[in-house]
């Protein structure tokens, strides 16, 4: 079965379960892959986190609910999984820039739609890759918070700031990281600038004996180096029998190249 099958009957299932709960398991299951493979395959191909997918979901048939139904507020909320009538409120007011009370025929309201997803029959994709193989090592660095929404303007400035108040003294830097809340990797939560070499006072980043896809990017832009991200998830990790293993990935940058490195599991 082809992988965008296999995404629309997730898409199905999420569908089925917006009012119970959600097993990321069985998520998993039908992309025949483990949840967090799953988490940033879904996550590339909708460009929202899964978590926030179904929550966007659930607020978009909350309306529904209240335009079609004589529903209660706090029966919204348990049906679709808020701890209460308040967390539910401020969610839907969020989403939708009104009121779950102040719903009523002719306000506009937000609705977030379940993606298809087609074959792709156009495409013969050639990708170049390597399997590297490191020890145990370790990195030094600092860091600025962030989160998923601003990750994509705080990272580049904060790169660039870093590479110039440190490039006299330690040259330029040699990794780049985006930390997460979750296990998941679904809600970004600081972007590292790393060294290899150790520098007094930075922090001490550590990484276990691992293998790691490589993939090359001949540009330290942040825009190229996010289209090598996307194509990875989007086609090559679909399409692959690799699984992920639960660590950040890294952009190696070195003679006007970037490495992404992508921490997988060995069977």
């Amino acid at each position: 079965m082809s992988i965008h099958r296999k995404l629309n009957q997730l898409t199905t299932y999420i569908e089925d379960h917006l009012d119970d709960k959600i097993d990321y398991d069985t998520l998993a299951e039908i992309l025949e892959t483990n949840t967090c493979t799953m988490q940033r395959i879904f996550s590339a191909l909708v460009s929202v986190p899964l978590a926030e997918y179904i929550r966007r979901r659930r607020l978009s048939n909350a309306a529904c609910d209240l335009l079609t139904k004589n529903w209660r507020i706090i029966d919204l909320a348990m049906k679709y999984d808020y701890n209460s009538s308040i967390a539910f409120s401020r969610a839907f007011n969020n989403f939708h820039g009104i009121k779950p009370s102040q719903v009523k025929p002719n306000i506009k309201l937000r609705n977030f739609p379940r993606p298809v997803f087609e074959e792709k029959t156009n495409k013969n994709l050639h990708t170049e890759y390597m399997v590297i193989e490191r020890p145990a090592f370790k990195l030094y660095g600092l860091h600025t918070e962030t989160d998923t929404d601003h990750i994509g303007k705080d990272a580049p400035s904060f790169f660039e700031s870093i590479s110039e108040k440190y490039r006299d003294n330690f040259g330029f830097p040699d990794f780049g990281m985006v930390a997460y809340h979750d296990l998941e990797r679904e809600d970004c939560s600081a972007y590292y600038v790393l060294y290899k070499q150790e520098i007094p006072g930075f922090e001490v980043v550590s990484f276990p004996a691992l293998k790691w896809l490589k993939f090359i990017t001949n540009s330290y832009e942040a825009n190229e180096i996010q289209k090598t991200s996307n194509q990875f998830y989007v086609e090559f990790l679909p399409s692959s029998n690799y699984q992920l293993a639960d660590l950040p990935e890294l952009e190696h940058y070195h003679d006007g190249i970037t490495e992404l490195w992508v921490p997988i599991i060995s069977n």
